[in-house]
């Protein structure tokens, strides 16, 4: 990368493919979680994300590039550790701490589609810009809803157990 085109690009193809791994791995927690309303969150979730790739592919779209994710290794590594709570843990901190998994994706979402939308302010691509702002919109709601969820819900022991 020599260029903030470059870098924007690169990012690009690094968040298409971390929302498409978080696409293959959210039907596996959702199976997982043991609160109905956080199974609730993590479907509607899923739902989200399969609309963030299409938004994704968009922005590729008014960019003038085709829609190819480069592997991103902080999602990678957030889904197996994902996947190692899943394994490690059961009942009430399951729960806990696959809410905790899934904020840590939201924040590392949230600074993504924070940089990419100001590069492409910078960059002078308004439709991109635009795009992923809504994206970085629907992050931000999501990782509130699980700061409610958790609050309100899951960490409370008493109605964790709750089905």
């Amino acid at each position: 990368m020599k260029t903030l085109q470059d870098a924007f690009e690169h990012t690009l193809q690094d968040i298409y493919w971390a929302e498409n791994a978080l696409s293959k791995s959210l039907p596996k927690v959702s199976k997982s979680v043991n609160n109905a309303e956080l199974k609730t969150a993590v479907d509607a979730h899923l739902k989200e994300t399969k609309g963030h790739i299409k938004t994704l592919e968009a922005v590729f779209k008014s960019i003038g590039q085709e829609a190819k994710g480069e592997k991103c290794d902080a999602m990678d590594g957030l889904l197996k550790e994902t996947d190692g709570l899943i394994e490690e843990a059961s009942g009430h901190a399951l729960d806990v701490a696959l809410i905790g998994a899934a904020q840590a994706v939201e924040h590392y979402e949230i600074a993504r589609y924070g940089t990419l939308r100001e590069w492409a302010k910078v960059l002078g691509h308004d439709e991109a810009h635009t795009l992923l702002t809504s994206i970085l919109d629907e992050e931000k709601a999501a990782n509130a809803k699980l700061t409610a969820l958790a609050v309100t819900a899951v960490n409370d022991t008493k109605q964790s157990s709750k089905k």
